[in-house]
């Protein structure tokens, strides 16, 4: 069978390993003992491609850069937010098949979570329709933890470690004053709140702080909040509290979406404007997704001005996304694993499909296996934390959360330092 190129791409929000799967792509692309003769990136994903941005990752990464890239955070390529037309007789469709056929494409992978399967599906679905033999994987990635079908996500683990290292430290932080305190700390989950419930890790003992856990599968209630503020104010001097932003209430409106004459509502206090205070307005990205930002400062104000007392409100926002230096050697392992078990997958012949990660229930210590699942299934669905995982009054992770995500946060990443600061990768061709 004649040589063909691959092609990979990165897509939606950065994480700390997303570079390890694109390393674990080239690596098992570029071994002698396949069928793949050229390995392309794409620059900012499927966007950057129809601009003819890309680059022959083969001839312009050395084998010492590659190892460099699988502890680099963020996305090396370049990323974008691009939704592909819902209708398949679209002008973009051939458009971008011309081009894979001008580069001799046999094999395209998309490093991405819920939207980026969602291009896989479109492009092999459209390929499937008009006879091309080009084969499509997608490769997931996401520290939402939230697609179907997989048992956690790339990126998740080391968002997570990020997560519990941090509040720890918040938590000392917060604690060296006798003085009547709550720290409100804002984690990302529009939908799904697996990442904040990682805070529940931070926790040294029973009845540590984070005291209360708010995650988005539950509607949130300001009245059982002040309650559980009020018990918790009773039994010790420093609070800690830790919310998703993508909160909502019974009617569905997202906490960081009430205007102040609403919060004043609750307070039953007469309206009052105060500077940055919500405006219950959101902007949206490109897939139409809310850009949710302020939960923190809403419950913020709510708590100063109904139990008088300190109050800050910490938003760890991108932070939390990609931090090398907290990154989970579990997570990039696996993460460089998914890379190369998805060029494996197209090489046997398959297509439209996702690999991903199976956990072996069967035995004592934490072991996972791969498998490929269909992508058409995995698109356009959120994979949401069991509710039996979370507490019954809604204020809490139970100890079944703690036993699935806390093998994901082992191991320690040491990448090679230059003046105090991490020497990681950086993407030498700039497009612009």
């Amino acid at each position: 069978m004649t040589k063909r190129n691959a092609i990979v791409g990165q897509s939606g929000g950065p994480t700390a390993v997303i570079n390890a799967s694109l390393c674990g792509v080239i690596q098992k692309c570029l071994s002698p003992d396949n069928r793949i003769e050229k390995i392309y990136g794409m620059i900012h994903g499927i966007e950057g491609f129809l601009k003819d941005w890309y680059m022959d990752l083969g001839a312009e990464l050395s084998p010492k850069e590659r190892m460099r890239l699988r502890i680099t955070p963020a996305a090396y390529l370049g990323s974008c937010r691009y939704k592909l037309p819902e209708d398949l007789n679209d002008a973009i469709y051939p458009l971008l098949f011309t081009k894979f056929d001008e580069l001799n494409i046999g094999y395209f992978f998309y490093i991405g979570g819920n939207d980026s399967m969602d291009t896989v599906s479109k492009l092999s679905r459209y390929a499937a329709q008009n006879g091309s033999d080009i084969r499509f994987v997608g490769i997931p990635k996401t520290i939402d933890n939230d697609l179907i079908l997989t048992d956690h996500t790339p990126g998740f683990g080391s968002a997570a470690k990020y997560v519990s290292a941090t509040v720890r430290e918040i938590v000392l932080d917060s604690s060296v004053y006798h003085q009547k305190s709550v720290t409100i700390i804002e984690l990302m989950g529009r939908h799904t709140g697996w990442l904040t419930a990682a805070a529940a890790l931070s926790r040294r003992q029973q009845g540590d702080n984070p005291a209360l856990i708010y995650l988005p599968e539950i509607p949130f209630s300001l009245e059982q909040f002040a309650k559980d503020v009020e018990r918790e104010l009773q039994q010790r001097h420093c609070l800690v509290v830790c919310v998703s932003e993508g909160l909502t209430d019974s009617e569905g409106t997202f906490l960081c979406e009430y205007s102040e004459q609403k919060l004043d509502f609750f307070l039953q206090k007469s309206p009052s404007v105060l500077n940055n205070s919500p405006t219950g307005k959101n902007l949206l990205d490109n897939f139409g997704h809310k850009m949710l930002t302020g939960c923190g400062r809403v419950l913020e104000r709510f708590i100063r001005e109904r139990f008088g007392v300190k109050v800050r409100s910490v938003d760890l926002n991108v932070s939390q996304r990609c931090s090398g230096i907290l990154a989970s050697m579990t997570d990039i392992e696996e993460a460089e694993k998914a890379g190369q078990m998805g060029v494996q997958y197209a090489l046997n012949g398959e297509t439209g499909i996702m690999a991903a990660f199976l956990r072996k229930a069967d035995i004592k210590t934490y072991e996972l296996a791969f498998c490929s699942v269909d992508v058409n299934m995995v698109c356009n669905q959120e994979k949401t934390v069991p509710l039996s995982w979370i507490s019954r009054e809604g204020n809490d992770v139970t100890k079944a959360y703690i036993d699935y995500a806390l093998p994901l946060i082992q191991g320690n990443v040491c990448p090679p330092m230059q003046n105090g600061l991490p020497e990681y990768l950086y993407r030498k061709i700039n497009f612009s």
